[in-house]
């Protein structure tokens, strides 16, 4: 059986609804966090790649100075997206690119913060044998509910 593209899991509803009542720079640091926390996925395969940090780093500056601009937020998406392209397919770094890529793009619309969490998900997945991942997956959706649940209390969820 071949595996999903992407996962899916019970919380992908939950955290849909919880996203539609967040504020679009709240999602934006959500969405950072979560493609954040898979990074080494992808930095231990690539090293001296960059691009996925530096969109992360990108939608964290649209959080903390408030400039858009629509350019240097597509760049850098664009951008780990192409280094997603130059992982293994099906592979933990490349949905960890993938993740990264969606994350920054939450500056231009905050529908893409649910598809940074998703590709972060499925990094998660994809980094652990088969008989691990429900569980691992599972784990992960349930600590990007709570977080951004977290962020949206104003605490900082760590």
């Amino acid at each position: 059986m071949v595996k999903p593209k992407l996962v899916k899991t019970d919380l992908d509803r939950p955290i849909a609804e919880l996203a539609g009542e967040t504020d679009h720079k709240t999602l934006a640091v959500w969405a950072c966090d979560c493609a954040e926390r898979v990074l080494p996925y992808f930095e231990e395969k690539y090293p001296a790649d960059d691009r996925p940090r530096l969109a992360i780093e990108a939608g964290r500056a649209w959080v903390s100075t408030g400039v858009f601009r629509l350019v240097t937020i597509r760049r850098a998406s664009l951008a780990s997206h192409a280094a997603a392209r130059i992982a293994e397919e099906s592979s933990a770094a490349r949905s960890a690119a993938r993740a990264a890529g969606q994350a920054v793009a939450t500056a231009h619309a905050a529908g893409h913060a649910i598809v940074a969490a998703i590709y972060a998900a499925t990094a998660v997945r994809d980094s652990v044998e088969a008989t691990n991942a429900e569980t691992a997956v599972d784990a992960e959706r349930a600590w990007q509910y709570q977080h951004l649940l977290d962020l949206g209390r104003g605490k900082d969820g760590s």
